[in-house]
């Protein structure tokens, strides 16, 4: 076990909540790979949009496809001084493909904190998940949503209209991130009409492979990215037969597809120094590099898998900060 996983010190409530994560995770991931859905749905407390505005902010949610549950709730700060042009965060959480929704607490508590303090609207997807709907429904999903929005935002009711759409960032967590960077591949040859795609927040993404890495057999105490779960994980939203080193697991493996030819936005990885994944992002992000992106990487040595949801940690300040920047950057880039 790491020496620093051994001595970090978490407030209790943080580490109730890990150890609360897990328990319910565990339990509802069946040997068959199945999901027990009654009980995961029983202990995803949910969040209400924001009908009225609170703290600034306003939310509701958009119904993209009822016939697969396709929709998303869109987070728009209210103040007056937000009346100037806003970019656009298109989110897609995290969750191993098979939990969480962008009504679940925690995800509706981030979606306010990054709306609030960047500031932007946000858009959180709630796609379908595995292993119901295993791959490529996400990636489907995802680039649905960025059409629909590209179609004729005009039309979505409440749709802000300081939103910058030429100022569009694609944002994900864990298997988020791996959905992120997917709908990137997607969307690579597609000319959308007013929406503009200048930058990736990949947030701890979620990639793996059939080796092992370093990261993962020595931090296997870590909180909530254990091997156990993330193989789980990949078995439940993999197609049948498929291993670990399928291309929308491992990007640069012996099945990877070339991505130096396609149309890439600046990309900002963030890595936990207390992640076992955190070998496989460090890759991603030299991978990048290699294929000629432009990519930054941020590391914060104490930081667990999933850290950005819990703002009593002296990383969220940071990991808000590093966000604002990068996305201020950009934008000034565009402008320029």
């Amino acid at each position: 076990m790491s020496d620093a996983l051994s001595t970090l010190r978490l407030p209790w409530k943080v580490k109730m909540m890990l150890i609360a994560i897990a328990v319910g995770t565990d339990i509802c991931c069946r040997s068959d790979v199945s999901v027990n859905r009654f009980l995961s749905n029983l202990l995803d407390f949910k969040s209400p949009p924001l009908k009225k505005p609170k703290n600034g902010l306003k939310s509701f949610d958009v119904i993209v496809d009822a016939s697969r549950d396709l929709w998303f709730r869109l987070y728009a700060p209210t103040s007056e001084s937000m009346s100037e042009s806003l970019p656009l965060i298109v989110y897609f959480h995290g969750g191993g493909f098979v939990y969480m929704a962008p009504d679940s607490k925690l995800l509706d508590d981030l979606c306010q904190r990054l709306a609030r303090e960047i500031p932007a609207v946000v858009i959180s997807v709630n796609y379908r998940l595995a292993p119901e709907h295993r791959h490529p429904c996400q990636y489907e999903d995802a680039f649905d949503v960025l059409k629909f929005i590209d179609g004729d935002s005009s039309a979505i009711e409440g749709f802000p209209a300081n939103v910058n759409l030429k100022r569009c960032f694609l944002a994900g967590d864990s298997a988020g991130g791996n959905i992120a960077h997917h709908t990137i591949l997607k969307s690579g040859d597609h000319e959308y009409r007013e929406l503009e795609i200048i930058g990736l927040i990949s947030i701890q993404p979620f990639f793996g492979g059939e080796k092992r890495m370093e990261s993962e057999k020595r931090l296997i105490k870590a909180p909530l990215s254990t091997m156990d779960r993330t193989d789980w994980y990949w078995k439940a939203f993999l197609p049948e037969g498929s291993d670990r080193d399928h291309p929308s697991v491992n990007i640069f493996g012996p099945n990877s597809v070339d991505i130096s030819k396609v149309r890439f936005p600046a990309i900002k990885v963030f890595v936990g120094g207390l992640d076992p994944l955190m070998d496989w992002q460090k890759e991603y992000y030299e991978g990048l590099k290699k294929s000629g992106k432009e990519a930054y990487l941020s590391e914060y040595p104490n930081a667990f898998h999933s850290f950005y949801g819990f703002p009593e940690l002296p990383e969220w300040s940071l990991f808000i900060k590093d966000v604002r920047d990068f996305i201020t950057e950009q934008c000034l880039k565009k402008s320029s």
